[in-house]
């Protein structure tokens, strides 16, 4: 029998932890007694766990109808109706419906697409269940996050140690503990640390879950301040929260988990660091543990084949070998964007601008800094200043200052918006002492633009976008290459439109969105976002909003795209857009979200129609607007998002190989000898004129080195060059792209080569394939 079978109350820790001694390898550690903290915590578990049996049988208990889903995936349609027990079947229990392929390969259900424990009894009223695999995004990272749990009792078991949090990543699990000053853990460890999670594995230890309320929580975890950050932040007094129990290991979390973890058949650790709490370097360094696991062993040697490749295209690692961007210490987080990173970054930038005139969009350039009183209108100070830069104003002058904690009454806007929220010192001078902000998003300053002139129904809707930079207070530990940054710029729009608008306009977006993911070859998923606990404004408006975007959805995808109820922003449902790159792996770039709130706001107010009923329908169902007005909808929209992030994505979606349009290296030029370098000058100039990046190789390296540098610099073409090209004024091409010109190259006239590369690049094709002549 396991150790850590909760059978009795000697049973409910294991029989002996192995607590390190500095310096020493796991293998040499000495068998302890766990740490009392440790015995508490489960015994007191336990006591929560007997009460557990009253709490279920005081539930009603009646029959309900169930729509399960007989297939596995979110892609999966066909369904069977089946009769259960209300706070008794669970989800698990209904496998039997289900053919065995399925059954054997589910880890977590969905009930109404929530995420839901296998072996959790279903609720009141009837209800759809749907299973998933680790195929599925989110059924991986279920079964993760279970074997990051696995990881956490190794570690106690193990060390000792207090644990922080350990989350399911997009390649595996960690999980942070501290140990005691002077102890890391280091690679030699690793192989005891598999060894142990191994052993629990076999023991086929359930996962258990246990509702608990905020004082018994601190009466569980009353010893880590680590677990009790989040006990006290994010759970509510009064509340509750869902301890999960695995073997010896008693954790916060709010699951769901798999069901035991005998599932978890090839386990392994892959790196170790340390790393700070919540990512900030003001708190305690941690060590943090790196692991992955599957439910097959094959898995895992396709999972590490995968990892091969997915290093070999890191982006970091290609920027550097490019000179595409760097970081400097003296800026974290912050990018610099050397000249052929930058070469990039315009060519996308100048592809959407083309879009942004095809599709009726104004650029505009809008204010860095603001102060807190825009934040404190928008709503977004309340909750998102700890992410913010803010930025105190000195000034010997006299001012009266708000406190820029106090939310401003949006109800008081209607007289303040005509001076643009402008406070004023005493001398009735604009104010310049105070607290003010660098702006992380450009929604706010856009509802100013908007409110700065009077708008009309006919010049509805507005579609405003703005290249400007942004910046957001990531914590230091948090900062990851391009894909996690400080300072950035978004491909950010904001459409005003009036409620009849909407429809249309979502319409144009998928549009908008489909012909940019095109260029890139990707494919992308579509999540909507709903209603999250911490919203704004009114419920109607937010059904409304939801609604529309339901329909918008059905209407363009029909039922090819995922409900993610409670994940919306604070002001409004969103649709999330996640893009596959060439291994598969998931990105979220563009989203489009709906937004009554900031317009409300803001106050923001056009002049209706006289002929249409929105202005009568609006102005009744709002005090403070006057007659003949009606409220904007606004749309926040970006198809791309983070231009750094992107340009992270499709450097390893590529793999360093840039489509010609978008490469920083398009042609090297390398001549055979002294006398072809002033015809290769003249082709160079030629192309130049033609707005190409053209490099020319007259090192004194042999023609065959010269060939292989700038093939291994990725460059879409060379062009080879001697007496006779010069004669025949054509060039002997290399094509990237086409194995077949890789060897001799192929020849063709000078004026051709330039129409048929210029057409390449203008019609932005993948391929860099050209018709060589015959």
């Amino acid at each position: 029998m396991s150790s850590s079978t909760p059978s009795s109350s000697a049973k409910v820790v294991p029989a002996y932890f192995k607590i390190v001694s500095i310096g020493s390898n796991l293998a040499d550690s000495v068998p302890l007694q766990p740490p009392d903290f440790i015995i508490s915590r489960n015994q007191f578990f336990e006591e929560l766990k007997a009460r557990r049996p009253d709490e279920l049988a005081s539930k009603p208990r009646h029959p309900i109808k169930v729509t399960l889903t007989t297939g596995i995936g979110d892609t999966a349609k066909a369904s069977i109706e089946v009769n259960a027990t209300s706070w008794e079947t669970t989800p698990g229990q209904l496998l039997k419906h289900v053919l065995k392929e399925v059954a054997a390969e589910a880890i977590v259900a969905k009930v109404n697409d929530t995420m839901w424990d296998l072996s959790r009894p279903l609720g009141e009223g009837d209800c759809k269940v749907a299973y998933l695999s680790i195929k599925d995004p989110d059924g991986r990272a279920v079964f993760w996050h279970s074997a990051a749990h696995l990881l956490g009792e190794a570690v106690e078991h193990e060390y000792g140690c207090m644990l922080s949090h350990g989350p399911p990543t997009a390649t595996g699990f960690f999980y942070d503990m501290a140990l005691e000053p002077g102890r890391a853990i280091k690679e030699t460890d690793w192989p005891t640390l598999e060894a142990t999670a191994k052993r629990f594995s076999k023991e086929k230890q359930v996962f258990e879950r246990l509702e608990v309320s905020k004082d018994n929580l601190r009466k569980l975890f009353g010893y880590s301040k680590y677990k009790m950050h989040y006990v006290e932040r994010f759970i509510p007094d009064g509340g509750s929260s869902t301890v999960y129990r695995n073997g010896a290991l008693v954790d916060l979390c709010l699951g769901p988990h798999i069901q035991n973890t005998k599932q978890i058949a090839a386990f392994k650790i892959m790196n170790n660091s340390s790393a700070y709490f919540l990512g900030d370097q003001a708190n305690d360094s941690l060590q943090r543990v790196y692991g992955v696991a599957f439910p097959k062993a094959d898995q895992m040697k396709e999972w590490q084949a995968f990892l091969k490749e997915a290093k070999s295209r890191d982006h970091q690692e290609i920027g550097k070998h490019q000179k595409l961007f760097w970081f400097s210490p003296l800026s974290p987080g912050s990018p610099f964007f050397l000249p052929h990173g930058t070469r990039i970054f315009n060519a996308i930038q100048a592809m959407l601008r083309e879009q942004y005139w095809e599709r009726g969009y104004d650029e505009v350039h809008s204010p860095l800094m603001y102060d807190v009183q825009l934040w404190q209108t928008s709503g977004h100070w309340q909750h998102y200043q700890d992410d913010m830069f803010q930025v105190p104003i000195k000034s010997t002058n006299p001012v009266n200052q708000a406190d820029p904690t106090t939310p401003k009454d949006p109800a008081a806007v209607d007289s303040s918006i005509k001076d643009q929220l402008a406070p004023v010192n005493a001398s009735g001078g604009l104010k310049d002492k105070g607290l003010f902000a660098l702006k992380p998003m450009n929604c706010p300053g856009h509802c100013l633009m908007f409110a700065s002139e009077e708008r009309s129904y006919r010049t509805l809707p507005w579609r405003v976008a703005d290249f400007s930079v942004l910046h957001r207070n990531e914590a230091s530990g948090a900062l990851s290459g391009l894909t996690r940054v400080r300072k950035f710029q978004q491909d950010d729009a904001h459409i005003f439109c009036t409620v009849d608008q909407v429809t249309s306009e979502l319409k144009g977006m998928f549009d908008f969105m489909t012909y940019v993911y095109e260029l890139f070859g990707f494919p992308f998923k579509l999540r909507l976002s709903t209603r999250p606990d911490s919203y704004m404004g009114k419920l109607e408006d937010w059904d409304a909003a939801e609604t529309q975007l339901k329909q918008a959805l059905q209407e363009f995808r029909g039922d090819d795209w995922v409900l993610n109820p409670g994940d919306g922003a604070f002001y409004g449902p969103k649709i999330d857009v996640a893009v596959s790159d060439a291994l598969g792996r998931e990105f979220q770039c563009a989203t489009i979200q709906l937004d009554f709130q900031l317009p409300q706001n803001f106050n923001l107010q056009y002049r209706a129609s006289e002929a249409g009923p929105t202005a009568k329908s609006e102005s009744q169902s709002e005090t403070g607007l006057p007659p003949g007005m009606a409220r904007p909808v606004m749309i926040h929209r970006a198809v791309i998002g983070s231009f750094d992030r992107f340009l992270a994505v499709i450097c390893e979606h590529f793999a360093g190989k840039w489509p010609f349009w978008l490469s920083p290296r398009q042609i090297m030029i390398i001549p055979v000898m002294k006398e072809a370098e002033g015809y290769a000058r003249e082709v160079q100039v030629l192309f130049q004129k033609a707005r190409m990046y053209v490099d020319l190789d007259i090192s004194g390296n042999t023609l065959p080195k010269k060939i292989r540098n700038a093939q291994m610099a990725q460059y879409n073409f060379v062009f080879v060059v001697g007496a006779q090209e010069r004669d025949n004024r054509a060039v002997n091409i290399r094509n990237r792209d086409d194995p077949a010109t890789q060897q001799k190259g192929a020849m063709m006239q000078l004026d051709e080569a330039l129409k048929k590369i210029r057409e390449l690049r203008d019609e932005r094709k993948l391929e860099s394939a050209i018709e060589m002549e015959k």
